[in-house]
């Protein structure tokens, strides 16, 4: 496949948020020979446990992972970045003769590795226009900036939450430098083939029984103390206008501080929120090519069935 004699083996097993990724993938991992690289743009922060359900070392059982905990959540993180740690951890876990793993809900994070998606370098005369668009968005609001999109880019304002600022930012930017729309680009990067041999595995479950993880799981963060963990991130200075603090989980958490809304309130809120975004990355997944959709009723909710059926589709492809 593609365009790469070596045909370097990839597996990718990714689903919405709540749907059960990280156990499978560890047991995928052990079957296969694998090691894990964290598609998730929020498990990269240090100190943001809690709220990101991240992967305990307890739950790692001796599988390797990359790109967890690796920046402060004062950083900026983008895709390009994602894009950058990734492939030098591909590298590492080729060297030892495994199978790369890449797990987690960050669609675009994924896409961009598989495919090898181009990222314009930051030319210094954007990062003037870049400022003035973050000036913006503290003066006149985030709803303001995706209002600027959707006039100029109304495909990537449909794609594009508003509260994803980053990438309404970027999409504005990448408009201004070049003139053509971000939606543009994506879909002629989308067109590439993948220089791996891959499997690109979905997890899915019915609606409902997904949505009552995601609430059982909000209500389990508060459990473990999500509260004492947003504290701790807003006494080291951390705001709303940080990157890591726009996370679900978190940044609903401000109104809560501010004594604004109540525990309640909050709760249902990021319950919401986090339902809302099983339903975009589901969007999202859906129009990925080549992709094999792993919905549990179809396997009973066996979690060894669905190993068996993922190992032996692996298997099939040539990759171990």
């Amino acid at each position: 496949m593609g365009n790469d004699t070596n045909n370097r083996p990839l597996v990718i097993l990714t689903g919405p948020t709540a749907v059960g990724k990280t156990e499978l993938s560890i047991r995928l991992a052990k079957t296969i020979n694998g090691e894990i690289i964290s598609a998730d743009a929020l498990q990269v922060y240090r100190g943001m446990d809690i709220g990101t359900a991240k992967v305990t070392r307890e739950d790692m059982d001796g599988v390797n992972h990359y790109l967890i905990d690796v920046i402060e959540p004062e950083d900026e993180f983008s895709v390009a970045v994602f894009k950058e740690m990734a492939e030098s951890a591909i590298k590492e876990i080729y060297q030892k003769g495994k199978v790369p793993i890449i797990t987690g809900g960050t669609g675009f994070y994924i896409q961009a590795v598989l495919f090898g998606i181009d990222f314009d370098s930051d030319d210094d005369n954007n990062q003037e226009y870049r400022r003035k668009l973050q000036q913006l968005v503290n003066d006149k609001g985030k709803e303001y900036v995706h209002f600027l999109l959707k006039e100029k880019d109304p495909e990537s304002a449909m794609s594009i939450h508003p509260n994803n600022t980053q990438r309404v930012i970027r999409a504005l930017e990448y408009y201004y430098t070049t003139g053509k729309k971000f939606s543009s680009h994506n879909k002629e990067q989308r067109e590439k083939t993948s220089s791996y041999n891959y499997l690109y595995f979905v997890l899915n479950d019915d609606r409902d029984k997904l949505y009552d993880r995601i609430d059982s799981r909000v209500e389990i963060m508060f459990d473990k103390g999500l509260l004492a963990e947003m504290q701790k991130l807003i006494d080291r200075g951390l705001t709303r206008e940080n990157q890591s603090m726009q996370a679900i989980g978190y940044r609903e958490l401000f109104d809560f501080f501010e004594n604004k809304t109540s525990l309640e309130e909050v709760k249902e809120l990021i319950k919401q929120n986090s339902r809302h975004y099983a339903k975009r990355q589901l969007t999202w997944f859906r129009r990925e090519k080549e992709v094999s959709w792993i919905n549990y009723p179809e396997f009973n909710y066996s979690k060894d069935e669905i190993l068996k059926y993922m190992t032996d589709k692996i298997k099939e492809k040539g990759i171990i």
